[in-house]
C-alpha cells in the first residue's frame, strides 16, 4: 500500500474508526487520539492488510487492540504511580514571595547604600564583602596597598551601616507595625 492508498483509505475510514473509538472510550477527546493511534498504527502494519478482509473491518481491528493497549498502558502507568511513596509536602508559595519581597527591599537599600559611598570605598566593599576576594586579592585589583584596603574597608563599613541605620529608620517611619502604639514591645 503506498502513500496514495493509505491517504484514500484514512479519507473513506476516519469517522468510521473515530465512532467506533468513541463508544469503545466514552470519551471524544481521548477518541481523537485513538483516531491518530490507530491510523500510525495501520501504517506500521500496512503490509499486513487483507484485502478480502475489508479495510473497515480491519482499521476497526487495528483500532480495538489500540484501545486495548492504551487501556493497559493506562492501568501500568496508574499501578506505577500508586507504587512510589507519597510526595514531600509543597513548601507554601506565598512564603517564598514574601522572602523574596523581604530580600529585594534588602537589596534595594543595600544599593542605595553603595551608591552613596564614595568610589574607592564601594570598590573596595563590593570587592570584599560580595565577590569574596581577599584583601591581598583587592589590593592587586585596585593597585593599592593592602593597608589601603583595610583602611577603606573599615570606613566603608562604617559608612555603610550608619547609612542603613538612616535608611532602616526611614522606612520604618513610613510604615510602622501594626502593633506599634498598642503596648506591645
Amino acid at each position: 500500500m503506498d502513500h496514495q492508498q493509505f491517504a484514500e483509505l484514512y479519507d473513506a475510514h476516519a469517522r468510521a474508526v473515530y465512532a467506533h473509538a468513541v463508544r469503545m472510550t466514552g470519551d471524544r477527546a481521548g477518541a481523537e487520539d485513538i483516531v491518530s493511534l490507530t491510523f500510525l498504527e495501520a501504517w506500521r502494519l500496512r503490509d499486513t492488510f487483507d484485502r478480502v478482509t475489508g479495510s473497515r473491518a480491519w482499521l476497526l481491528g487495528v483500532a480495538t487492540n489500540v484501545v486495548r493497549n492504551t487501556r493497559r498502558a493506562a492501568r501500568r502507568h496508574r499501578d506505577a504511580l500508586a507504587r512510589l511513596p507519597p510526595p514531600d509536602p509543597v513548601p507554601d508559595p506565598a512564603d517564598a514571595v514574601v522572602s523574596r519581597l523581604t530580600d529585594t527591599d534588602r537589596a534595594t537599600a543595600a544599593l542605595a547604600v553603595l551608591g552613596r559611598l564614595r568610589h574607592a570605598d564601594r570598590e573596595v566593599l563590593v570587592l570584599s564583602v560580595w565577590s569574596g576576594l581577599s584583601h591581598d586579592e583587592v589590593a592587586r585589583v585596585c593597585g593599592v596597598k593592602v593597608g589601603t584596603v583595610r583602611s577603606r574597608l573599615s570606613r566603608a563599613r562604617a559608612r555603610a551601616r550608619a547609612r542603613l541605620r538612616v535608611l532602616t529608620a526611614a522606612q520604618l517611619a513610613q510604615h510602622p507595625s501594626p502593633t506599634a502604639g498598642k503596648g506591645n514591645p
